[in-house]
């Protein structure tokens, strides 16, 4: 592929963002008073023809904050045993400061400024990640504080879908019931439907830069 027929990297495609889909698991609605319990960051590769793929997972079990509620109703849907001997949980610090610098990486190596998450439903998602950071007292968050990506949104424009679990499907991606509600299992699918609705625009933001490239060009004199 020649130089001028490569297309555009991560550092341009999303206005200098790197995508990273993001997935918690909860104790409840509220990012406040709530336990945050699992998280996964999954990064998003950009390849020489603007395709957009899966990359690394990074996933943590979490201790519940002190004096943290849990409703019982959410143990149920995510099955999580906050107490279990086996958990191997990290506490919110110690959790978000490795996903964190493993984002950070990730985002100076594609030539971005900084991370946006990408999520299903994403102010949730961001809501209970932006607690976490401020309980944690965490100064160098990589992501942006309120923009986000929302499959949702993307899921119900691509598909007529809004549930996640339905729009993997009408997408055609592979869905397993058993394993929902894992925060690695839900982001990595995310990502996958994600980069699957990106990868559709392809060709339309191309098109759209060639534009803006011809417009920004100097005009030769006749």
């Amino acid at each position: 592929m020649t130089e001028q027929k490569k297309a555009p990297g991560m550092a341009t495609r999303f206005r200098g963002f790197l995508p990273v889909v993001v997935d918690v698991e909860t104790g409840g609605f509220n990012s406040e008073t709530d336990a945050l319990l699992e998280i996964a960051a999954v990064l998003v590769n950009l390849d020489e023809t603007g395709t957009l793929g899966r990359g690394e997972t990074y996933r943590f079990h979490v201790n519940p904050f002190p004096g943290a509620n849990i409703e019982q109703a959410a143990l149920e849907v995510t099955g999580i045993d906050p107490h279990h001997p086996l958990r191997l949980a990290l506490d919110e610090k110690e959790a978000l400061t490795r996903i964190f610098k493993e984002v950070r990486r990730a985002v100076s190596a594609a030539g971005c400024t900084r991370a946006v998450l990408v999520g299903h439903n994403a102010s949730f998602d961001l809501s209970f990640l932006n607690a976490a950071v401020k309980r944690a007292g965490l100064k160098r968050n990589p992501f942006h504080p309120f923009s986000c990506f929302d499959t949702a949104t993307l899921g119900g424009v691509a598909f007529g879908q809004t549930v996640l679990a339905r729009a993997i499907e009408a997408a055609g991606i592979e869905w397993d019931s058993k394993q929902a509600h894992s925060a690695a299992y839900d982001a990595e699918r995310t990502t996958d439907l994600f980069c699957m609705i990106v990868n559709q625009f392809k060709d339309i933001y191309q098109e759209s830069v060639v534009r803006a490239k011809t417009r920004l060009e100097p005009q030769r004199p006749e």
